[in-house]
């Protein structure tokens, strides 16, 4: 049973990435023929996008009794998405922050990762709790679509004008590209989680650090692409706001839509181990990458820190697992 389960992790992970791709490419499309601004495709609809496979997975995870892998795979993605992801580009060219939107952002993020370790406190996440994450999930929405529109011209938006192809695509080609990417999706996150509980059964641990850990890195595989061509091509703004708008949707979005289906438990080490690591890594992004005088900057040296920091987390839960 192992190496078809061990399959069907690989042969999902691989299913997700290209249909989050189809999918993205395909809203962003859509949104584009109907005259969407470019910062508003960047902050909503890229957002959306990059985050589908967290709350796809999270949300067939909470319906088939997997509350410890829903919570895992938002968590362990924001981790990712910060030590890993921001910390490789970062190694590659230091990221610069300079669009106004993100600098709004970045203190957002941290009193709304604050929130959900008091919401774990209890040990428990209740429906009354996801669906109050949704409600502010809802009420961010509103000032991101505020923001998008006031903000025409800030450096983000012109990034993403610059990423946007001006000829575009049909709408039929669009919307084919939209669905087809959505239907691959679902499938390819049954077929993980699938895998990822067979595994976690197999090897005696729970589902919490397969969601933290192989699930994780999975889902958070369309952001580490994104943020790494945009460092490359010198976009900084789209890197950083990859990671920041994915940690916001997985906070607020994905545990609250799998809180919503089902109740999660919550043991006592994703307070004190996994929530306190995503809360120290969101708190130094917010002091390195705000720019209190002036432009933010994530040099290569804070690069390599963040990178050490996911070594020393990972090593951390393997060592609760083998002892």
């Amino acid at each position: 049973m192992i190496p078809l389960a061990l399959l069907a992790v690989i042969s999902g992970l691989a299913l997700l990435v290209w249909s989050a791709d189809r999918f993205v490419d395909g809203a962003a499309a859509t949104a584009r023929h109907f005259g969407m601004p470019p910062l508003l495709i960047g902050m909503v609809i890229l957002g959306f996008g990059t985050s589908a496979p967290e709350m796809v997975v999270s949300a067939l995870a909470a319906t088939q009794g997997n509350p410890g892998l829903a919570l895992g795979n938002a968590y362990g993605s924001n981790i990712t998405n910060i030590a890993l992801i921001l910390g490789l580009t970062a190694l590659i060219a230091p990221i610069t922050v300079q669009s106004q939107v993100l600098r709004k952002e970045l203190p957002l993020l941290t009193v709304i990762t604050g929130l959900s370790a008091f919401q774990i406190a209890d040990g428990h996440i209740s429906q009354m709790d996801a669906w109050f994450l949704l409600a502010i999930f809802g009420g961010l929405m509103a000032w991101t679509i505020r923001q998008g529109l006031l903000h025409r011209g800030d450096t983000l938006g012109q990034e993403m004008a610059h990423e946007m192809p001006s000829d575009g695509q049909p709408i039929s080609k669009a919307l084919t590209r939209l669905f087809s990417g959505l239907v691959f999706l679902i499938i390819a996150s049954r077929t993980l989680v699938w895998g990822a509980v067979e595994l976690a059964q197999s090897f005696g641990v729970n589902d919490l650090v397969i969601g933290l850990t192989i699930v994780a890195v999975g889902t958070s595989l369309p952001e580490l692409a994104s943020s790494i061509i945009a460092t490359r091509k010198g976009e900084h703004d789209i890197a950083l706001g990859n990671v920041i708008g994915s940690n916001l949707f997985n906070t607020l979005a994905v545990v609250g839509i799998a809180g919503a289906i089902h109740p999660l438990d919550v043991g006592r080490e994703v307070l004190t181990r996994d929530a306190l690591t995503m809360g120290a890594l969101t708190l130094s992004l917010f002091v390195i990458g705000y720019g209190f005088r002036g432009r933010g900057r994530i040099n290569r040296f804070e690069g390599a820190a963040l990178i050490a920091a996911y070594i020393g987390y990972n090593t951390w839960i393997a060592m609760g697992v083998f002892n």
